[in-house]
C-alpha cells in the first residue's frame, strides 16, 4: 500500500511562491494535492493500492497524520509513505529526504533519484556523506512512521524558473512521473 501525504493545507501560513510579474503565484498546498491526486489515480490505473493520507484541503497536524499513517500500516502489508512538497529558501533543483541512519527508505529514495535525474531538467540535490544520495533529516513524518518513508521537495517555488516549471502542465506531469518511477519495483 502506497501512502501519499500531500504536505500543508490552505490554512498553513506562508508556503507559497512570490507573486510573479504576470500576477501568477504557486500555492504549495494546491500543487502538492494536484500531484498527490494524479499520482493516486495513475497508481490505481496500474492496480497499485494506495491511499491519500490527507484528502482534506486544510492542514492536518503532524501527529494526526502519523496516527492515520500508522493505522494504515497496521492494517495493510508492505506500506510505504511518500510526502510531497515544494521547496523554498533559496536554491534550485529536486531533492528527497529519509530519516537519519541506514533504513529501508534509503534504497527506495535512490530509486526516486534515478527517475528525477532522467526526467527533470533541473539538478538533483544529493548528499553522499552517509554513503547514499538521499538527504537525511529528523522530519516528524519520517521519524515516526511505521513504514519506509520519503519526503520529496519538488523544486524551489521561490525561484522563478523552478516555480514556472511547477505551474506548467509539463512540470506537474514530470513530477508525477518521478513519483511513479519511485513506486515501481
Amino acid at each position: 500500500m502506497i501512502l501519499i501525504d500531500n504536505g500543508h493545507g490552505h490554512n498553513t501560513a506562508g508556503k507559497r511562491s512570490p507573486v510573479w510579474s504576470d500576477g501568477t503565484q504557486l500555492l504549495e498546498w494546491q500543487f502538492n494535492r494536484k500531484v498527490a491526486r494524479e499520482l493516486s489515480a495513475q497508481l490505481f490505473d496500474r492496480n497499485i493500492p494506495n491511499c491519500l493520507v490527507v484528502p482534506e484541503d486544510y492542514d492536518i497536524p503532524l501527529h494526526h497524520r502519523i496516527e492515520r499513517i500508522n493505522m494504515l500500516c497496521a492494517n495493510y502489508d508492505d506500506c510505504r509513505l511518500i510526502s510531497i512538497h515544494a521547496n523554498a529558501g533559496g536554491g534550485t533543483g529536486w531533492e528527497i529526504f529519509t530519516s537519519k541512519g541506514e533504513t529501508a527508505s534509503d534504497a527506495w529514495a535512490t530509486q526516486f533519484i534515478h527517475h528525477a535525474e532522467r526526467l527533470l531538467p533541473f539538478p538533483v540535490r544529493k548528499d553522499y556523506t552517509d554513503g547514499d544520495p538521499d538527504k537525511e533529516a529528523g522530519f516528524y513524518l519520517l521519524k515516526h512512521s511505521h513504514c519506509p518513508a520519503v519526503l520529496t521537495e519538488n523544486l524551489f517555488m521561490d525561484r522563478e524558473e523552478d516555480c514556472r516549471y511547477l505551474m506548467s502542465a509539463e512540470g506537474v506531469r514530470k513530477v508525477v512521473e518521478v513519483h511513479l518511477g519511485g513506486v515501481d519495483r
